[in-house]
């Protein structure tokens, strides 16, 4: 059902994108992104101002401690160099999503963790096939072209194929999104604990790929008509050409609305992983103590006065004091 009501959702949105037309392809677009913008700066001040007063990194490798134990540079950072490379390997190459992602009881009982490489795999070409459209979209917006966006289309069609060439991104989101949709519907842990939102989101990328798809090999919109309008939405002198078409208001639509949820969604994680105190702090607990800015004073029972009152036992016990 709420795989169902996501979907009617989309479709809701695209019928009211085509309805929409010239008459509020203008209004919706710099609403949804200044929604984005405003409601993206909002969400990461909030996260920057919450306290953070002990260092909680999670890490999986060992720490930092005597010189002959062989540390792990990047699974346990215990300098600012280690956590840049810590969250690089995070951002760009989702390091996490390759370790303990699956579980399974095997004979004895034991509970064995294994990797999902295909879950890994869909999730970097999904998000880097949007990284790359992305980029290449700035050609519609700036002029001249940004001479990444010309050597990224150059070389996302690199293969050639068919007229308009094909590009691989084009095929890489759509794959990846695929494969995120049918592991939430058909894996049942994943399922039990999906909610609307979720399917929501992947119904709203799927829509706004696969209309924009369309735009480009089936439906052929004017590209020279599209660049008009978006130059024109850039430099606040808004004109609406009138060979747009009704599939370029549904890609408008869609987008807006992808655009105008983003800061209310899961997908903001792009830009709270580097706000994230388990991933952005060093584990250098060994090496600087850490107080708790909220700790009130209290009257402490250091070692030493332990000691002393319970020295007569302690030594009588034959155990060893640190001081005669």
């Amino acid at each position: 059902m709420r795989q169902a009501g996501a979907a009617i959702a989309v479709v809701a949105i695209a019928v009211a994108a085509a309805a929409m037309g010239p008459r509020m392809a203008v209004v919706v677009p710099y609403a949804a992104f200044t929604v984005m913008i405003v409601g993206l700066s909002w969400r990461v001040v909030r996260w920057s101002l919450v306290p953070v007063p002990f260092r909680i990194p999670t890490v999986c490798g060992q720490e930092q401690s005597l010189p002959w134990i062989k540390r792990s540079r990047l699974e346990s950072p215990a300098t600012a160099a280690g956590v840049a490379g810590r969250m690089a390997l995070e951002v760009l190459a989702f390091r996490s999503l390759l370790r303990n992602a699956s579980t399974r009881i095997e004979k004895g009982p034991r509970l064995i963790y294994r990797d999902v490489k295909w879950l890994w795999m869909a999730a970097i070409v999904f998000h880097w096939s949007l990284l790359v459209i992305l980029l290449r979209h700035l050609r519609l917006f700036v002029e001249p072209a940004p001479l990444v966006a010309v050597w990224l289309d150059r070389l996302d069609g690199f293969f050639e194929i068919g007229v308009p060439p094909l590009y691989l991104t084009d095929i890489g989101i759509l794959v990846g999104l695929a494969f995120l949709l049918a592991r939430r519907m058909r894996a049942g842990q994943v399922r039990f604990i999906s909610l609307f939102t979720d399917y929501f989101a992947l119904f709203l990328l799927l829509g706004t790929a696969i209309s924009g798809m369309w735009m480009r090999y089936i439906g052929r919109t004017d590209v020279t008509a599209v660049k008009q309008f978006a130059l024109s939405l850039t430099i606040f002198a808004p004109a609406v050409p009138k060979n747009l078409g009704a599939t370029f208001f549904i890609h408008l639509g869609l987008v807006s609305a992808l655009a105008a949820y983003l800061p209310f969604s899961k997908l903001v994680h792009m830009g709270g992983v580097f706000l994230s105190p388990t991933r952005n702090l060093a584990n250098n607990n060994r090496m600087k103590r850490h107080v708790n800015p909220w700790n009130y004073p209290v009257k402490v029972h250091t070692y030493e006065e332990w000691e002393d009152e319970f020295r007569e036992k302690i030594e009588a016990a034959g155990l060893p004091v640190e001081k005669r």
